[in-house]
């Protein structure tokens, strides 16, 4: 199977050179996604509504890879203020409760103050028997 890339159509892809997500085989990596809201083209302010709007982007790169959040394995979470990590729980419960991937929480800075959330994942398609 060849390699294929997904693009959110942000112009950022193709200025820094990345994809949003790359399928090789069955595997699906899933670049740091952030809370932008590529449809109103603004960014949340809250921490709450950009973790539900970077799992929103990553849910559609995944339903282009032809995955969902099902078959993530994999999912490192960075946060500026490690400190509010805890606001997030609920949302990513609701979202991976059942999943249950190993995840990793990095405290760091990301490339714009207004980012409060960045959520990268990798997924392996399961296959259908």
């Amino acid at each position: 199977m060849a390699r294929r890339l997904i693009s959110s159509g942000s112009t950022f892809e193709a200025q820094i050179g990345y994809s949003r997500a790359v399928v090789d085989g069955e595997w699906i990596f899933v670049s740091g996604t952030t809370g932008y809201d590529y449809a109103k083209m603004i960014m949340p302010e809250g921490l709450l509504e950009q973790t539900e709007q970077a799992l929103t982007n990553i849910e559609a790169a995944l339903g282009k890879a032809g995955a969902s959040l099902r078959d993530v394995v994999r999912v490192t979470y960075i946060l500026p203020n490690g400190a509010e990590f805890p606001q997030c729980w609920p949302i990513l419960r609701k979202h991976f409760g059942e999943i249950r991937p190993a995840s990793t929480m990095i405290s760091a800075g990301l490339a714009d103050p207004k980012m409060r959330i960045e959520i990268e994942v990798t997924a392996l398609k399961r296959s259908i028997a």
